[in-house]
Order: structure tokens, then C-alpha cells, then sequence
């Protein structure tokens, strides 16, 4: 896994987060990095949805949160949002990387 030749895909809120991965065939995206505060569905109702849809992947892809906000409550927030792992901003790249590999390698195995 190079991190550094990751192809992503970005959306502009939560609502297309959810809609462009429910349209893709189980097992297309290795991860989502999800940004907290978006608009029209902000990332922890997001995640939410991703996590109740009917396809063999939405239990298991890692979704990270992607947030300034650093507090505890924060981080348990996300946890219990569905999210696997919470990346505060600014985004310390060494930091991110290592957590996408730890989520990324899990599924893998």
C-alpha cells in the first residue's frame, strides 16, 4: 500500500459521500476519509447511512473522521458514529498515512 500514489475521489457533502458509494460494485474504495463538518449531511449522519446500507462492504470499509475539532468527545462521537478512526486537522500526513494503513491493511489480511 503507497499512500502516495492513492487515487481519490472527492465529493462535495455528505449526501453524495453516501449516493457515489452505494453506486459503486462492494469492495471499489479501500477507504473514506470523512470530513465532519459538511454541508447538507454533515460526516457523522453520513457515516450512519453508509454503515445501515444493504451491501456486503458497508459494515467493514474504514471510514476515518477528518475534523479540527480534537476533544475526546469528539473522537467519541465519531466512534460512535460508525467511524473507525478520527484524524484531526490540521492533517498530520505521517499521522494520516499510518492510520489508513493500519484500517487499510485490516481488510486486507
Amino acid at each position: 500500500l503507497d499512500i502516495e500514489e492513492a487515487v481519490c475521489e472527492i465529493v462535495e457533502n455528505g449526501k453524495l459521500a453516501v449516493e457515489r458509494f452505494n453506486e459503486t460494485e462492494p469492495g471499489s474504495y479501500d477507504a473514506i476519509l470523512m470530513d465532519v463538518q459538511m454541508p447538507v449531511l454533515n460526516g457523522y449522519e453520513a457515516t450512519k447511512q453508509i454503515r445501515s446500507l444493504a451491501r456486503a462492504d458497508a459494515q467493514t470499509i474504514p471510514i476515518i473522521a477528518m475534523t479540527a475539532n480534537a476533544f475526546a468527545e469528539d473522537v467519541k462521537d465519531a466512534i460512535h458514529a460508525g467511524m473507525n478512526a478520527h484524524v484531526s486537522k490540521p492533517v498530520d500526513m505521517e499521522a494520516l498515512k499510518e492510520t489508513i494503513h493500519r484500517f487499510v491493511r485490516k481488510q486486507e489480511e
